[in-house]
């Protein structure tokens, strides 16, 4: 039977090696990736959720994250003056 050279099977072995390693470190992000997808889509759930709360108690309103402060917003989602 016939063979390649020795040195000619190593190069093939070596780049299937380095081939299966980036698919492996792929699959690897894609599932970190999912995981991070799946976070966020829950703390948007949980922010829509406070929002929500926040409304109920204080109504349409615009807050200021630097201190809290907040003014309210007309039907048209426009901060009163």
């Amino acid at each position: 039977m016939a063979k390649i050279r020795e040195h000619q099977l190593k190069r093939i072995l070596e780049q299937m090696s380095s081939k299966d390693k980036l698919l492996m470190d792929i699959g690897d992000l894609e599932a970190k990736k999912h995981s991070l997808l799946h976070a966020l889509h829950t703390v948007t759930q949980e922010m829509e959720q406070y929002k929500s709360e926040m409304e109920n108690e204080y109504g349409a309103i615009n807050i200021d994250l630097s201190d809290g402060s907040y003014t309210k917003l007309d039907d048209n989602g426009e901060q009163n003056s």
